[in-house]
């Protein structure tokens, strides 16, 4: 289809530039013959001969309107909007300014000089309109009439709102799944616009398509996720539909969309968290605001657990908190599957999380007797 409309738009520049220039060429080599040197004629050869061009460039110009295509798909739709409405300006103001230039009647100023001023004066707003968004849209933001009026006694600071708040949130594959985003997204903690990219949508949708059974219901439950993110109230969720094809690894897309849009990744891939970290990408790790959230144990404290299975050391137990922290209580596989008092006596921060090293109290109690 895009073939066939690049043909017709050379058929008729064919067309349009036969009729005034071959009537031209027929006279200055002395053809006065009027079968040939007529509008129907001129255009017809034009048409013909303008589509015999675009056998071979077709192709070329494709692939150019392709790359321009790819390269629009990558940009926001604020970006484009500002963009536009800055070109417009900036071309109504070149106008207004080439009438006078044009008015002279003098060589080079009013023949070359209005061109110039037409491209940079559209440079011009196109740079302004897309470096000077956030300024343009608080000229039209509305405030609350009773807010002016609360504060008419007074000067009203706004705060301006810099390009770090507005940063887009490129969840990936294992925060979806994981579904946690979802509870901290209600908590008010995570600001600005979630971005979900369509590779990632369509990795959800092989995992939930799975054979594995497993596979299937994390798959699922991603997608659930997603569903519910976009139903929740007072919270901006976009689709990114371009994709980078050549790359493979769907990490390595996010990273690259990231630095496209100037974004952050959303993960609790401890992998990609550091990839992201060795490319200067901002990373939100679900995992560490997790950690850094639990309550901190002291050493003396004492606490109730289950001892759930051995430990990889003789005698060990393990047992686990509410959170999921792993307590290891020495001489705990006496009590294997028995509520049991301990004393904490250290706790280790790790990558994966925090574990705590215990002892059994009533242990503690015959140290102190013997004492």
């Amino acid at each position: 289809m895009k073939k066939k409309i690049i043909t017709a738009i050379f058929v008729l520049a064919g067309i349009s530039i036969g009729v005034p220039v071959l009537p031209l060429l027929w006279k200055a080599i002395g053809l006065t013959y009027p079968i040939l040197d007529n509008v129907i004629t001129n255009a017809l050869l034009g048409a013909i001969i303008f589509y015999l061009i675009s056998i071979p460039t077709v192709h070329y110009v494709e692939q150019a309107m392709t790359k321009v295509e790819t390269a629009l798909s990558k940009l926001s739709l604020g970006y484009l909007l500002f963009g536009s409405v800055g070109i417009i300006i900036g071309l109504l103001l070149a106008w207004l300014i080439n009438l006078s230039l044009i008015s002279l009647d003098w060589p080079f100023v009013s023949d070359v000089l209005p061109i110039i001023v037409t491209v940079v004066f559209a440079y011009l707003g196109f740079r302004v309109g897309t470096t000077r968004r956030q300024e343009i849209r608080s000229m039209f933001q509305s405030r609350d009439k009773q807010t002016e009026d609360e504060t008419t006694k007074g000067e009203v600071l706004e705060r301006y709102a810099d390009d770090n708040f507005h940063k887009y949130k490129i969840l990936d594959t294992s925060v979806i799944i994981d579904g946690r985003i979802y509870d901290i997204v209600q908590t008010g903690f995570l600001e600005g616009t979630l971005l979900i990219p369509n590779f990632v949508l369509q990795e959800l949708q092989y995992i939930a398509d799975s054979s594995d059974s497993l596979k299937r219901v994390r798959g699922r439950r991603g997608l659930d996720i997603l569903n519910a993110l976009q139903k929740e109230e007072g919270l901006q969720v976009e689709m990114y539909d371009g994709d980078f094809k050549d790359i493979e690894e769907v990490d390595s897309k996010l990273v690259k969309l990231a630095k496209l849009l100037d974004g952050v990744v959303v993960t609790n891939d401890y992998n990609l968290n550091k990839v992201s970290e060795f490319q200067n990408v901002p990373v939100l790790n679900i995992n560490e605001l997790a950690n850094a959230v639990k309550p901190v144990v002291i050493p003396g404290e004492t606490m109730t657990v289950v001892i759930v299975k051995s430990g990889t050391e003789r005698t060990q137990g393990v047992a686990y908190l509410d959170d999921g922290t792993m307590v290891v209580v020495e001489e705990g596989q006496h009590y294997m599957n028995q509520k049991l008092n301990v004393v904490v006596t250290s706790s280790l921060q790790t990558a994966a999380g925090r574990m705590i090293f215990a002892k059994p109290e009533n242990a503690q109690k015959k140290i102190k007797d013997k004492h």
